[in-house]
C-alpha cells in the first residue's frame, strides 16, 4: 500500500509539499498540485482521514440532533443543513433521540471527544444548565431563541407566530379555537403557544391541547376528540399540515363544512397541505437549517431570526 512518502517520490516533490496538498494549503503552486494528485491517481492512494483530521485539527464534519426522522418539520431543518453541507463538502451525521435525555447527552459528548466539529441542535430534551458546558468543547448551534452567550441559534418567533395566527382566527369571529402539539408543556413550543392562546381567548379549556400529534392518523384522532362535544370548535390549528390534513378528512367524513362550519390551519407550507388547499403558517424551516449549518461551521454564537409567513388559502 502507498503511503506519503511514495507519493513524494512520484511526483518529484517533498514529502511537506504532499502534506499540504493533502490539507489542501493554499500556498502551494498549479504545477505541483497536478503532480501529487497525478501520484495519488496512479498509486491509487486513499488518505487516511483520522491523520489528515488531527493535523487540520478538524473534522469537517457535523452532528445535528433530531428527536425523529419521520417528521416533516424536523426533515424540513435537516434539508437545510445537507444543502449548506454539500456546497461547503461537509460531512453530516445525524443523531436521532426520540427526546431521550441521555442519548442526547451521548451525542454532545462526540463533541468532547473531537469526532464532531459542531452540533445543530432541532430541538431538545435537556434543559441549557445541562447541555451548556459542551460548548467549551466545540460550537452548539439551536434552532430556537436563546439568550444564552455561548450558544448561537438560528429560530424563528414562534410566539409571535401563534399570537398572530390566533388574532387572524379572532378577527374572523372564532371564539371556540383548539389546536394541537406535539409534545406536553416540557416543549417550550407548547408553553408558548399556551401563553398566546391565553393572551387572546383567555383560559384554556380542560380539553385543549390535543398532545401527541405527529402524522395524519393523529389529526384524524384529535378531530374524533374535539368535533363531537357540545362546545366543539369551530376553528383548529394544527402544530402541522399532515395533522391538519388528518383533521380536514375527519371533518370532511363526518359532514362538516370546511371553512364554514370548520376552519383549519396547518404549519410548514408540506406538500399535503398545499394539495387540500390548507392554510398554513409557514416558520422557513429550511432556511432556519441553512443558517444553523452556517453558524455551525462559523463558529458563531450570533442569533439569527428568520422571518415567517402566514398563507392563507381555502381552509380558514
Amino acid at each position: 500500500m502507498a503511503n506519503i512518502q511514495d507519493i513524494a517520490k512520484r511526483a518529484g516533490v517533498s514529502v511537506s509539499t504532499v502534506s499540504r496538498v493533502l490539507n489542501q494549503h493554499p500556498y502551494v503552486s498549479e504545477r505541483k498540485q497536478a503532480a501529487v494528485h497525478q501520484a495519488i491517481s496512479e498509486l491509487d492512494y486513499t488518505p487516511n482521514r483520522s491523520a489528515i483530521d488531527l493535523i487540520r485539527k478538524e473534522t469537517r464534519s457535523i452532528g445535528v440532533i433530531i428527536p425523529y426522522n419521520n417528521n416533516q418539520a424536523f426533515d424540513q431543518l435537516l434539508h437545510g443543513v445537507l444543502n449548506r453541507s454539500v456546497e461547503r463538502d461537509y460531512t453530516v451525521t445525524v443523531l436521532p433521540t426520540k427526546y431521550d435525555s441521555n442519548k442526547e447527552l451521548h451525542c454532545l459528548t462526540m463533541l468532547k471527544n473531537k469526532q464532531l466539529d459542531a452540533l445543530i441542535l432541532t430541538s431538545r430534551s435537556n434543559n441549557w444548565n445541562a447541555i451548556i458546558p459542551y460548548a467549551k468543547y466545540g460550537t452548539i448551534v439551536a434552532c430556537e431563541f436563546t439568550d444564552h452567550p455561548e450558544i448561537g441559534c438560528a429560530y424563528i418567533d414562534r410566539y409571535g407566530s401563534f399570537v398572530e395566527t390566533f388574532q387572524l382566527l379572532k378577527d374572523k369571529g372564532h371564539t371556540r379555537v383548539a389546536f394541537t402539539t406535539a409534545r406536553g408543556e416540557e416543549s417550550n413550543s407548547t408553553q408558548l403557544i399556551i401563553r398566546a392562546y391565553q393572551q387572546l381567548f383567555g383560559d384554556l379549556p380542560a380539553e385543549y391541547p390535543i398532545r401527541d400529534c405527529y402524522s395524519m392518523d393523529d389529526g384524524i384522532r384529535a378531530a374524533q376528540q374535539l368535533l363531537h362535544g357540545d362546545e366543539k370548535p369551530t376553528a383548529i390549528y394544527a402544530n402541522g399540515d399532515e395533522v391538519a390534513a388528518g383533521i380536514y378528512r375527519y371533518a370532511k367524513r363526518i359532514g362538516l363544512r370546511v371553512p364554514e362550519d370548520l376552519a383549519i390551519i396547518g404549519q410548514e407550507n408540506q406538500p399535503v397541505g398545499i394539495g387540500l388547499g390548507l392554510s398554513t403558517v409557514d416558520h422557513q424551516l429550511v432556511k432556519v437549517g441553512e443558517h444553523a449549518f452556517d453558524l455551525a461551521i462559523g463558529k458563531s454564537k450570533d442569533k439569527v431570526e428568520i422571518p415567517y409567513q402566514i398563507i392563507l388559502r381555502q381552509s380558514d
